[in-house]
């Protein structure tokens, strides 16, 4: 599919009023994307599990206003409160979007949404914000085109996602998906995220993530601005390249359901992510004290225990800890006794990979 396939021609109904709840969680990327394209296009592709527990609840409230208006017309509650601080990304999204739903300008729109986490926690809360309101307004599109198949509504529910934040196309779906054009997954795209339709095996299934939570506060640095670094970044095309190896590895992995050689990829990847910040021009370092803390105390727990116990990082200072349900108690006891010490004031979030967004009734 192309951009030009998600243009609509004309909508046949015609929708006065109405309100609309979707549910989206958040995910974590096992091979990172890091650098960007005009229009939202990745530099690399990436691979990420869907998360179950942590996710974004929104509804939206629209209303046909009587004369179209040369402006977008909404209100933004986050957990209750009106929050103005929000309404430029929201704006942005709609600008961008408004291409592909051209009746944008044709309603007033009230926005409430929530988290199930804290918000500024280090969790993809972009993913889980944009890819909800992306569904909704998908919903509204297929009330005025009542004949639009559920492929479609997928699909462009993932591309208009993208628009709003990369990640947040690989959060409509689950437990695994890409996002990229790679040669060996089949029919991968730059445009949207695609489920990873390759063997897997029951090592991965209910995999378990639980989130450090080192540092709360705002990142110090944009994505946006991190992702622009790699520009001119000396090592951008070796890393490029390094990411579509490491697709291909983890295909393989999954296949054969290698534990330790699935470590492997998934913490290089987290450190070379690291690894662009700190030699990007200017750099950053977004890693403190207690993540180097507990990524040697992981080290350790496997050494000592031969339990399979790895990190992902994104950018910032919180840990993902990755690990097969199988081995769920000891670690979970580990992360209790070991790790807990590391996070601010004591908080991890426990979660798992699930399956994707749900529209609530």
């Amino acid at each position: 599919m192309t951009e030009k396939d998600f243009i609509p021609k004309s909508y046949p109904v015609t929708v006065e009023q109405g309100e609309v709840t979707w549910q989206s969680p958040s995910n974590i990327a096992l091979v990172k994307y890091w650098g960007k394209l005009e229009h939202q296009i990745p530099a690399n592709p990436s691979i990420s599990f869907t998360l179950n527990s942590c996710r974004t609840t929104t509804k939206l409230k629209f209303q046909k206003k009587q004369k179209p208006a040369a402006d977008f017309d909404f209100r933004l509650f986050f957990e209750g409160d009106e929050k103005d601080a929000f309404r430029p990304k929201i704006l942005k999204f709609m600008q961008r979007v408004e291409p592909y739903l051209p009746f944008l300008k044709d309603y007033e729109f009230t926005i409430e949404t929530s988290n199930s986490f804290p918000h500024s926690s280090g969790i993809a809360s972009s993913a889980s914000g944009m890819s909800a309101l992306a569904l909704c307004l998908m919903s509204l599109e297929r009330q005025l085109d009542p004949e639009m198949d559920e492929e479609y509504f997928t699909r462009k529910s993932s591309f208009l996602a993208r628009l709003g934040s990369g990640s947040a196309c690989r959060s409509i779906e689950g437990e695994l998906v890409v996002w990229g054009m790679h040669n060996n997954i089949y029919r991968s795209s730059d445009l949207y995220g695609v489920p990873f339709r390759d063997e897997v095996h029951d090592n991965f299934r209910n995999y378990r993530d639980t989130i450090l939570l080192v540092d709360k506060d705002e990142k110090q640095v944009s994505s946006t601005l991190g992702h622009d670094l790699m520009n001119d970044h000396p090592y951008a095309e070796t890393r490029f390249r390094q990411a579509h190896d490491n697709l291909d590895k983890l295909k393989k992995i999954f296949r054969s359901g290698d534990l330790s050689e699935f470590i492997k990829v998934v913490e290089s990847e987290a450190l070379t992510l690291h690894a662009m910040m700190m030699t990007s021009q200017p750099y950053f370092l977004l890693m403190k004290p207690n993540t180097l803390a507990i990524i040697n105390k992981i080290f350790r727990f496997r050494e000592e225990t031969g339990l399979h116990l790895c990190f992902t990082l994104d950018a910032g200072a919180n840990v993902h800890l990755l690990f097969p349900e199988k081995e769920a108690q000891e670690t979970l006891e580990f992360i209790e006794a070991e790790l807990k010490q590391f996070c601010q004031n004591g908080q991890y979030i426990n979660d798992r990979v699930g399956s994707g967004a749900k529209k609530l009734a």
